[in-house]
């Protein structure tokens, strides 16, 4: 039998259980990737995400070619027409393929119809599968996290003692993970890699295209081989893993990756397995004796987090990509995809480090764009499409929840068990970002008071009668008690011109 593997690209693993299970007929199989150039036009992608994806791709078929595979690489426009014609011409009897994370490219291959059967592997870039998933979820009233996290530790025995107890007797150690950055502090450098010659091949391809792009891609320097992501966990291990857990919050101005590991990207491709990053932060901790709230607070983010993302992703029902709790209807402001031009220092500062990396900490994501969008009444799903667009790690398993549920409260409560909403209190405390704008972090109602504190006073106000139903916001919400008539009406005519102009000029 003629057997195809198509594979795609953010499942770039020799572990690759399409790949895997055709091991013993690897003489009569076939494997096929495809850049598609309508895909890559259907958002406004980061030059950086584009490069690291095909020549991530790109290596990666190399790699099979040197394990003897038939390899076929495929520029074209769509996916189905070259699959079409690669299965006739091959005479493929089945097609195999490890099963697509997100729902809308799996429900489009569902409506093809191709010329041979496909047969749909499990997808072992993620520890649960849906259908597990799903099981654990079936009887409970509220999906929370915490609960799925202790699940987790217990199934793959992951920082338990003997009798199936947390070590060091806390399942979380997140108020211990919090810390404000102080002066001085000295981040580890990342590693980095030059671009080799397939990678700037791709560089040279991308600028012949007539395709939108966003960011820039002049200081690309992600690894796009399993050998490299593998170099970039040994060095957080060895010099960043440490102190991660004290400062994983901290936003300080030209940091821009402070402790972060940097490895989501190379987890949601495939060239690393979450199951040997989690273990190897374990053993490091055994080995080197760090911080517990260093190691439980990174597992948490890939065992909790990550995998918690990826269930209720497929737990939902199709409606919940257009939630809305809010009706939140702004569009999305101009300085999202031009940072010059916002005058608020930390919106600034995010979003030109992500125009010149393709990448911003979770903090930075949740907190400072998150945040704003929330407050100022941005469509979520304008602001989940950014994201997508924007970061190198983005993929719709990842961004409709988090961006939708965490980040904007679209689902009412779903998934968070409160709005992340905050005024510029929390951004001066976690940053030094507001000691440098124009705005005064102290001001709601002066004239050169901080938007995000007016935004987030309005928000509450707007959004009262539904924020009464979320437990954790009545004692936030008895301080709009202290606001004046004439308070508020100071607050109207700042929202009259700066929710308008979104800081446009």
């Amino acid at each position: 039998m003629n057997i195809g593997i198509w594979i795609l690209g953010n499942q770039l693993s020799h572990e690759n259980t399409a790949l895997i299970a055709s091991l013993s007929e690897q003489k009569n199989s076939k494997i096929l990737f495809i850049e598609s150039l309508n895909h890559v036009q259907e958002r406004r992608y980061h030059q950086q995400k584009l490069m690291f994806i095909w020549s991530a791709m790109r290596h990666f078929a190399e790699e099979l070619k040197a394990d003897n595979w038939q390899v076929d690489y495929k520029i074209d426009l769509d996916f189905f027409p070259v699959l079409n014609k690669w299965i006739l011409e091959n005479n493929l009897q089945e097609l195999r393929l490890m099963s697509p994370v997100d729902r809308p490219f799996l429900s489009m291959i569902n409506t093809w119809k191709l010329p041979c059967k496909i047969v749909f592997y499990p997808n072992n870039n993620f520890l649960w599968q849906p259908e597990e998933f799903k099981q654990w979820a079936s009887n409970r009233k509220r999906l929370i996290l915490e609960d799925f996290y202790r699940e987790s530790r217990k199934k793959w025995q992951i920082l338990l003692t003997e009798n199936q107890q947390p070590v060091g007797g806390k399942w979380n150690l997140d108020k211990e993970n919090r810390q404000p950055p102080k002066k001085n502090l000295s981040p580890p450098q990342p590693l980095f890699f030059p671009p080799d010659n397939i990678t700037l091949e791709v560089k040279n391809y991308l600028s012949t295209l007539d395709i939108d792009t966003y960011g820039n891609n002049d200081n690309f320097h992600w690894a796009v081989t399993r050998k490299d992501a593998l170099k970039v966990l040994n060095h957080f291990l060895d010099r960043g893993l440490e102190n991660f857990g004290k400062y994983q919050d901290a936003m300080i101005t030209n940091q821009e990756f402070m402790w972060h590991s940097l490895i989501s990207p190379y987890l949601n491709i495939g060239l690393l397995n979450p199951l040997e990053v989690i273990k190897a932060v374990e053993k490091t901790y055994l080995e080197k004796n760090y911080p517990l709230n260093s190691v439980e607070g990174y597992i948490r983010q890939i065992l909790g987090w990550r995998e918690y993302m990826y269930g209720i992703y497929h737990y939902v029902k199709e409606d919940y990509f257009q939630s809305n709790y809010f009706n939140h209807q702004q569009p999305l402001p101009e300085f999202f995809w031009d940072s010059k031009k916002t005058k608020m220092n930390c919106l600034k500062q995010v979003l030109k480090q992500t125009e010149n990396t393709g990448y911003a900490h979770h903090i930075q994501r949740l907190m400072i764009i998150s945040n704003y969008g929330l407050i100022a009444g941005i469509s979520p799903q304008a602001l989940e499409n950014w994201f997508h667009s924007a970061y190198i790690d983005a993929y719709d398993w990842v961004m409709q929840t988090n961006v939708l549920g965490m980040g904007q409260f679209a689902d009412g409560g779903v998934l968070a068990s409160k709005p992340y909403a905050s005024s510029a209190n929390y951004i001066n405390k976690m940053s030094d970002y507001c000691s440098n704008c124009q705005y005064n972090y102290k001001e709601k109602i002066g004239e050169n008071a901080c938007p995000f504190n007016y935004l987030y006073w309005d928000f509450l106000r707007r959004h009262e009668d539904k924020l009464k139903s979320q437990g954790r916001m009545s004692l936030v919400l008895k301080h709009l008690e202290k606001i004046s008539p004439e308070e508020w009406e100071k607050i109207d005519k700042k929202l009259d011109y700066k929710v308008a102009l979104l800081d446009r000029t």
